[in-house]
């Protein structure tokens, strides 16, 4: 394609098969009532080309690199007042988009993604939909259900508030310049849980401990919580985090927030 880079930037790949671009464009649903979509780091535009063929997305791009920035400007003159040249990890999105659910899709920068679907998190009430591509390994840990090696933090505290799907896998000689890995397109779907059954601030406390020491039991792992040890009784204490799924660390954190000593 003619207005691929081959520059490469914030450990970005930048997509040069425009089929694969399309399908992934395709991948959005747009739950209800969403009509915004916000593309992260389009670098030169091969996914913004085809999301601006959908005249019924409010189509916005945030992209950091100033050259990119740059192009999109000479080569999308539609999308002028819609291009936001910033860091996506800085961004409010409640001031961007004030009171209007979102979409988010985007070719992810490898090395920023999990970090993405962090701020993605403190946005959950606005974000209903991502549709992401990123390094496979990264997408696998989100989507696995508990008991794997894998399953870890970003799985518990997405799979709390998304539904995760697996779409397709996308091949390294695709990507100019190609990346050492596999890559995977993954959609978010925002689920019926509006508010966790639990204090959720504690929640993600519990689970990013539980998971900082995994080999341990939970008995052992959730020390720092100050519970003392004759109320841990409970058999779930004999187990190790990756063998709980969302439900149990819910039922973890109100525990914990009755028994506490300390935080």
């Amino acid at each position: 394609m003619d207005h691929v880079s081959p520059k490469k930037h914030l450990g970005q790949h930048f997509l040069a098969e425009p089929s694969i671009a399309q399908r992934i464009v395709e991948s959005l649903q747009l739950p209800d009532g969403v009509t915004e979509v916000l593309e992260i780091g389009p670098g030169m535009g091969v996914l913004t080309a085809n999301l601006l063929q959908h005249t019924e997305y409010q189509t916005t791009v945030v992209e950091i690199d100033r050259e990119s920035v740059t192009y999109l400007k000479e080569h999308f003159p539609s999308l002028q007042d819609r291009i936001i040249s910033a860091d996506f990890l800085r961004q409010d999105l409640g001031q961007l988009f004030p009171g209007k659910p979102l979409s988010i899709i985007g070719n992810f920068p490898y090395n920023i993604s999990t970090q993405i679907f962090f701020q993605v998190l403190d946005h959950r009430q606005q974000v209903r939909e991502v549709v992401g591509m990123l390094q496979k390994e990264v997408a696998d840990r989100m989507a696995e259900p508990p008991g794997s090696k894998v399953y870890g933090i970003t799985s518990v505290l997405l799979q709390a508030y998304y539904t995760i799907e697996m779409l397709f896998t996308v091949p390294p000689h695709v990507f100019i310049p190609p990346p050492k890995v596999q890559s995977a397109v993954i959609r978010l779907t925002r689920n019926d849980t509006e508010k966790l059954d639990c204090d959720e601030k504690l929640f993600f406390k519990v689970v990013k401990q539980a998971f900082q020491t995994r080999r341990k039991t939970l008995r052992n792992a959730l020390k720092p919580f100050g519970m003392p040890a004759e109320l841990t009784t409970d058999p779930i204490f004999d187990k190790r985090a990756e063998q709980l799924g969302v439900p149990e660390f819910v039922w973890l954190t109100k525990w914990i927030e009755q028994n506490r000593a300390t935080v």
